[in-house]
């Protein structure tokens, strides 16, 4: 993967969405270019191809479009981090806080190994609240997460103190709205 991949260019900005005054950066537009999709999905592996990860979480629902391809092309576990209720087996649950509201997401019990390192992916992140429950459900499982990965990252709201010390990596960043 040459390091000039403009992933810029394939991010459509969308104003006022999902409420007036935020800016959106919608990664559906990466999707739609198989050029964008493969090279985010070659720079993972590229990256994580030398380390110990055993096995990748994603966050409902497009993260699991990255880290899909990523464990099929690393040839390790997919983890499901779903929102509650939609699980059939036994989970365990997390409640954490959104800007204006409480959410809850869950896991399945069995898909998690004690010991396992797992590397914990999203499509975008902002604020970082559902990474760190995510992170808290994967550790009260048993797993370690050595890192969490990011197509996008929006530093400027902050995410990595709420998700320090777990270094974060990202494709791209945008420092402003």
């Amino acid at each position: 993967m040459g390091e000039t991949f403009d992933l810029d260019r394939y991010i459509r900005r969308v104003p006022d969405f999902p409420k007036k005054g935020v800016l959106f950066y919608d990664i559906t537009s990466i999707l739609t270019q198989p050029v964008a999709f493969c090279y985010c999905v070659e720079a993972m592996v590229s990256h994580y191809s030398a380390g110990s990860i055993d096995a990748v979480a994603a966050i409902e629902a497009r993260g699991f479009l990255f880290a899909a391809p990523f464990a099929c092309r690393m040839g390790i576990p997919l983890i499901l981090v779903r929102k509650k209720g939609k699980l059939p087996g036994k989970t365990l649950v997390k409640k954490y806080h959104l800007e204006y509201a409480e959410a809850e997401i869950e896991l399945h019990v069995d898909d998690v190994k004690a010991g396992q390192k797992v590397l914990l992916i999203d499509d975008l992140i902002a604020t970082g609240g559902t990474l760190s429950a995510a992170r808290e459900l994967l550790r009260k499982a048993g797993a370690e997460v050595p890192e969490i990965f990011g197509v996008v990252g929006l530093p400027f709201l902050n995410f990595e103190s709420k998700l320090a010390p777990t270094p974060v990596r990202t494709l791209i960043n945008y420092d402003s709205e």
